[in-house]
C-alpha cells in the first residue's frame, strides 16, 4: 500500500481575479447591442435640377391641398347660409345693391396666385441650392454621420 502522505492531491489553482469577475459578468451579462456600421458623409453639392423637380411637385401638391380644403370650406359655409348673410352685411355697408360673392371667380384667381406662388417658392429653392454649392466650396459642406442598425 501506498503511504497516503505520497499521494500528491491536485488541486485547481485560484482564479486570477479578473478571470473571476469575468465568468460573473457572464453569468448576468445582457444580451450583445448589435453593432452598427457608421460612416461619416460631407455633402459638398446639391443639384439643382433634382431640387427644382422635387420643389416644383412639392409646392404643387400643397398648393392642390390648400385649394381642396378652401373649397369644402366654401361649400359648408354656403350649405349653412353664411355666405348670403355676409353678403347682405357687405351690401349694408354700401358696396353696391348687386353685390354678390361668385365662387368661379375667387377659386380662379385663388388658383392663378397658388400657381404664382408654386414658381416662386420654387425658384427661391433653387436659388438657396446655387447659394449653398457656392458656399460649400468656401466652408467645405454639411458633414453628416449615416449609420445602419443590425
Amino acid at each position: 500500500m501506498s503511504d497516503p502522505a505520497d499521494q500528491a492531491t491536485v488541486v485547481p489553482p485560484a482564479p486570477a481575479p479578473a478571470e473571476a469577475r469575468a465568468r460573473a459578468v457572464r453569468g448576468r451579462a445582457k444580451p450583445a447591442r448589435a453593432r452598427s456600421r457608421q460612416a461619416r458623409v460631407v455633402l459638398r453639392k446639391v443639384d439643382p435640377w433634382s431640387v427644382l423637380k422635387i420643389s416644383f411637385v412639392f409646392y404643387l401638391c400643397m398648393m392642390v391641398v390648400i385649394l381642396g380644403a378652401l373649397m369644402i370650406l366654401y361649400g359648408i359655409l354656403g350649405a349653412m347660409g353664411v355666405l348670403d348673410t355676409t353678403t347682405e352685411f357687405l351690401v349694408d355697408l354700401g358696396f353696391g345693391d348687386d353685390f354678390e360673392i361668385h365662387g368661379n371667380w375667387l377659386f380662379s384667381r385663388g388658383l392663378a396666385i397658388g400657381l404664382a406662388l408654386v414658381v416662386l417658392w420654387t425658384l427661391i429653392n433653387v436659388f438657396i441650392v446655387f447659394l449653398y454649392n457656392l458656399l460649400s466650396d468656401v466652408v467645405g459642406g454639411i458633414e453628416v454621420t449615416l449609420s445602419e442598425r443590425r
